[in-house]
């Protein structure tokens, strides 16, 4: 088994790709601390794992949250003795708002769920790390990190920070025996959306965002991006740090 005895934390992991990963990490031996805000999720999918033979805790718990993302690396070192692994996988999206009807309500929200969460994860992840002389930290950015008008703008600017996140953590850490990468999911069949509702079709930022959809080959499954996120928890990828992996079906790639 490909993270056998290795500890993985993963956020978002009630539903959509999260799930996916818990489901598949477990399968190959990882214990698991299944983290989201969806407790109903939470107890579902470590049902689902423990019900196949895997080893899993749930922690319910905002990434947007200080208190919260501390306890939940905590809750990973009482329960399995540390962490090996961490995937950075909750996030939200911004209703396709373009930039001159973006809040400050909206971008304080976005920024705190998908990039403040993220920092504040792998800040307290990194000592441990260090200490046991390696980890592999798996970001998931977006298209929208790398390009400019897959969404709105806050979700927008919050992946690019991600990607760049990344980077810097991949390259400081890497003498520690650390990796952190990112993937680049283009778009992928999860309940993201619901974290935008009422959007509205006519808006300047839908059709701005929705002009390049026609050139999309097809959306992913959860469980594509969970394999991905696999290999680079995995040794297999030890060779490879400060990467942003695009699985989109080759949707930029046009």
């Amino acid at each position: 088994m490909r993270l056998e005895d290795r500890v993985a934390v993963i956020t978002g992991a009630a539903s959509g790709m999260g799930r996916a990963m818990a489901v598949l990490f477990a399968k190959e031996g990882a214990r698991v601390l299944a983290a989201d805000i969806a407790a109903e999720g939470l107890a579902s999918v470590a049902d689902e794992i423990r019900s196949a033979g895997g080893h899993v805790e749930t922690c319910v718990a905002s990434v947007a949250s200080a208190d919260d993302v501390d306890g939940m690396i905590q809750r990973a070192v009482d329960a399995f003795g540390g962490i090996d692994i961490l995937v950075n996988n909750a996030g939200i999206m911004d209703g396709m708002k373009p930039a001159h009807e973006v809040t400050d309500e909206l971008w304080e929200r976005v920024f705190a769920v998908n990039v403040t969460g993220p920092m504040r994860a792998i800040r307290k992840s990194l000592p441990l790390m260090m200490d046991k002389g390696r980890g592999a930290i798996v970001n998931i950015a977006s298209v929208g990190g790398l390009f400019g008008s897959r969404a709105g703008a806050a979700y927008t600017a919050s992946k690019h920070a991600v990607v760049g996140l990344t980077k810097n953590v991949a390259y400081q850490y890497a003498r520690f025996g650390i990796r952190c990468n990112a993937i680049a999911p283009g778009g992928v069949e999860t309940n993201i959306m619901g974290s935008s509702p009422n959007v509205d079709p006519a808006s300047l930022g839908v059709q701005a965002t929705m002009a390049g959809m026609s050139l999309n080959p097809r959306t992913g499954k959860p469980e594509e991006i969970a394999h991905v996120a696999l290999f680079l928890a995995s040794d297999e990828a030890s060779f490879v740090n400060g990467a942003v992996v695009i699985a989109d079906a080759g949707w930029t790639a046009y």
